[in-house]
């Protein structure tokens, strides 16, 4: 593994972070429609906060392997992503 590797795994993770946020987020006001009674089928509620739940999992299964492959094998790996993203700004959301 070499650093264009590491720094890679690290956009995409930071990419699939941030679509698990939206997703969380969706599954939330999914929830919430269901609980609320709007007029949408009870049903298709439910496919779709199911829907939701299985990406949710899949994404975070993706984080994990990339993680454990690509960023944590090896403190190097770390450090060195640590310091190409020096200066870069931070979301915290």
């Amino acid at each position: 593994m070499d650093q264009r590797d590491a720094v890679q795994a690290t956009e995409l993770v930071r990419a699939l972070r941030e679509r698990l946020h939206e997703m969380t987020c969706r599954l939330v006001r999914v929830q919430r429609q269901g609980f609320t009674g709007t007029n949408s089928p009870a049903s298709a509620i439910r496919c779709e906060a199911a829907e939701l739940r299985r990406d949710i999992s899949e994404a975070q299964i993706l984080v994990n392997r990339l993680e454990r492959h690509y960023l944590n094998s090896s403190g190097h790996a770390e450090s060195r992503l640590s310091e190409s993203n020096r200066g870069r700004a931070i979301n915290p959301n």
